[in-house]
């Protein structure tokens, strides 16, 4: 499988990049920044200069060209302000859907957050940042592509445990960015998973057993 990743120089996408290629698909990392192409190299991928904010929808298109899925793990980071939370978080998101469907690329993982089931009302950072998130899941949700949207909790760099989480009710804890890597790399080859909204923390189940055990109908 032929597999961009937006945001390709972030911490979850380095990770999801590794894991991919190992398994032998070809991984495309989306960077905004050159200098950054030799730590995307490092992880697996290869890097793909190309400004989410700033392109149009025919560079974007450019830039994914042969895809068969996307994952967009892109963000504005928390010291951005609350215009960046929009153009980012929600625009970079649904840019990259009309990219996808341009190209043909049938996939679509989004990484969004628990909180945007229902966001707060306000113009605090972390209320847009939820809003752009929520606004961003409903344009992929409503798409012709075979989406899933993930939603962990609070994120954390501590050292992926391989056991996680995973149901389609909303719950809040926190997660090791590895974690939600793993989680990503089961869920892009699971037909099962195509339409399927599913929060993510650290938990008791082995990666597969929780992809499964939330994938299986009760």
């Amino acid at each position: 499988m032929d597999v961009v990743i937006a945001g390709g120089h972030g911490q979850i996408a380095r990770r999801l990049a590794t894991l991919l290629s190992a398994r032998g698909d070809t991984v495309r990392g989306l960077i905004r920044n050159p200098d950054h192409a030799a730590a995307v190299r490092a992880a697996g991928a290869g890097p793909v200069t190309c400004d989410l904010e700033a392109s149009g929808p025919g560079e974007l298109a450019e830039a994914i060209e042969g895809a068969h899925a996307v994952v967009f793990a892109a963000g504005a980071g928390p010291g951005s302000g609350t215009a960046r939370k929009l153009t980012v978080d929600r625009d970079g998101a649904i840019k990259l859907l009309d990219a996808a469907r341009a190209v043909g690329a049938q996939r679509y993982l989004i990484i969004s957050s628990v909180g945007a089931e229902s966001p707060p009302a306000g113009d605090e950072p972390f209320s847009v940042y939820l809003q752009a998130k929520a606004a961003a899941d409903a344009a992929v949700a409503a798409s012709d592509r075979a989406w899933t949207i993930v939603r962990p909790g609070r994120l954390t760099d501590e050292p992926g445990t391989g056991r996680v989480r995973i149901q389609a009710d909303a719950f809040r804890g926190e997660v090791p960015r590895e974690d939600v890597a793993a989680v990503l790399a089961a869920l892009l080859h699971e037909p099962g998973a195509v339409g399927a909204t599913l929060y993510v923390n650290g938990g008791d189940d082995p990666v597969d057993a929780a992809v499964a055990a939330a994938l299986t109908p009760s």
